[in-house]
């Protein structure tokens, strides 16, 4: 896993908010399957992200993709 030195702020779409945006903090990223998944934190929550490089946005997901 690729860890950055100061976790940047983004704003993501957020799966227990039914796609609404909120801000999250993105800790690193990782590999999974040949696509690269980002670990990041919503509200305390250690999450999996993906990015969409067409609509330009991450999708956090804090309901199924929890690490803690």
């Amino acid at each position: 896993m690729i860890t950055y030195e100061k976790p940047y702020k983004e704003q993501a779409h957020i799966h227990s908010l039914n796609g609404a945006m909120d801000e999250i903090s993105v800790l690193g990223e990782d590999m999974k399957n040949n696509q690269k998944i980002y670990i990041v934190e919503y509200k305390g929550v250690k999450c999996t992200a993906i990015f969409n490089c067409y609509t330009f946005s991450f999708y956090a997901d804090d309901k199924y993709g929890r690490l803690n």
